[in-house]
């Protein structure tokens, strides 16, 4: 990252008038003038302070919030579209939904929480029966649309399970009968299902660190991971002749790693012959009534981040939500998430893969629960919360404090919704 001290130069040379910069130097005031200038919101520091020889993300802090919601000035991004008339989502006169949540200085109400220096949350919507019944963004504006990271991983997912409805994929074949290019590659042989249950055998585990690891490698080839002249130049020629050991056989263990959705995504390309975002747009985004467009990060010639890239305002991933909920119809006219997709998620899972307290992982789902809560989280404290059995949606975003010390809100929404939906 660059410091404020590497700054100065940048600086003065933005400012451009070296003649008046060598007299405020000489005076001693460059430091109070950078100061002032940081502070200014059109500023280029934010900018200038993201990293460039690491993974850039891992900043923490108040940059990292800001960079959260403003990836699309960081990086290329390609466009979900939506269309027709917006559909409206009713709400409640005042926040209906309240909790307690245990802090360092007591017990706190959500609404206060979330806004209090415990919490590091950017914004939070929960619907109910398709109503929103509460909405807050202490640290956003309704507007803007934050990045949702692994949270975009069930998206890829769902439209693999749309084509598995009509027939045109069978998650009982391995990839490569779909993807021959993954004939030579460490992924042939393995079955769909198991990549969509994060269950594929291979030493592929994300890493964030060893630059030589199967995923960091990959991490490279999309543009995700620092990048050199000897890094891979795309994620599909780097998979074609990928070598990675296999740790156990295929469906017995669960091991999470954004290759797989990468796969998914690729899978979704072969069968539509289209861009993923284009069939997502087809499929998903234009049939919800969005406010807004979204996008998908996009590094290099346009390949979307199908592994954890998503930038969509909070109002319009909670319609995505509703679409797994009995209030779909307040947003689509089709069902696109069917009974028998719900059925699947919630009572089928991989017995291997259910974990001793009764949840399991499913179709990119990080949890699954036995009183129908889905949960798929995100990078930096971020979430979506479906339950297609009480009708509940919720959607939040936040970030990591320098220290780590933010109060995670995960726990105590799904304790409050569990308790205050199940006594309606």
């Amino acid at each position: 990252m660059i410091k404020k001290r590497q700054f100065k130069s940048i600086f003065l040379a933005f400012v451009g008038d070296f003649t008046l910069c060598a007299s405020i130097v000489a005076y001693g005031q460059a430091d109070d003038l950078l100061d002032s200038f940081l502070e200014r919101p059109w500023t280029p520091a934010r900018h200038l302070s993201v990293p460039v020889d690491d993974i850039w993300w891992t900043e923490t802090g108040d940059q990292m919030a800001w960079m959260h919601k403003n990836v699309h000035q960081l990086f290329p991004t390609v466009n979900v579209y939506r269309r027709g008339s917006v559909s409206t989502l009713k709400k409640a006169a005042q926040n209906s939904i309240q909790f307690q949540v245990e802090t360092e200085e007591g017990s706190l109400d959500l609404d206060t929480f979330i806004s209090n220096e415990a919490s590091a949350t950017l914004g939070m919507i929960i619907l109910h029966r398709g109503e929103i019944v509460f909405e807050s963004y202490p640290r956003m504006r309704p507007y803007e649309k934050p990045i949702y990271w692994s949270v975009t991983k069930v998206m890829p997912a769902l439209l693999v399970r749309l084509f598995e409805e009509r027939g045109l994929i069978d998650t009982a074949r391995s990839i490569d009968f779909y993807i021959p290019e993954l004939l030579s590659s460490a992924f042939s042989g393995i079955k769909v299902r198991n990549i969509l249950d994060m269950s594929s055998g291979l030493d592929c585990q994300d890493d964030y660190t060893d630059r030589k690891s199967c995923y960091y490698q990959y991490s490279m080839a999309i543009g995700d991971g620092y990048r050199d002249d000897n890094s891979p130049d795309n994620p599909y020629d780097f998979l074609r002749t990928l070598k990675a050991e296999r740790v156990s056989a295929e469906g017995l263990s669960f091991s999470y790693s954004g290759v797989n959705t990468f796969i998914l995504g690729w899978l979704v390309e072969s069968i539509a012959q289209k861009p993923f975002h284009e069939v997502f747009t087809e499929e998903i985004w234009s049939k919800i009534g969005a406010e807004s467009d979204a996008s998908f990060l996009a590094y290099r010639y346009g390949i979307p981040l199908t592994h954890g890239g998503f930038l969509s305002n909070m109002r319009d991933m909670a319609r995505f939500g509703l679409l797994f909920t009995p209030s779909y119809s307040v947003v689509s006219n089709d069902e696109i998430v069917s009974e028998e997709t719900l059925d699947l998620l919630l009572n089928q899972p991989n017995p291997n893969l259910v974990q001793i307290d009764g949840s399991h992982n499913s179709y990119q789902w990080d949890r699954i629960y036995d009183d129908g809560f889905m949960f798929k989280g995100g990078w930096g404290g971020q979430g979506i919360l479906v339950n297609p059995l009480l009708d509940v949606v919720a959607v939040y975003t936040g970030y990591y404090k320098d220290d780590f010390s933010q109060v995670g809100v995960l726990e105590p929404l799904l304790g409050a919704l569990r308790r205050s939906f199940t006594a309606q």
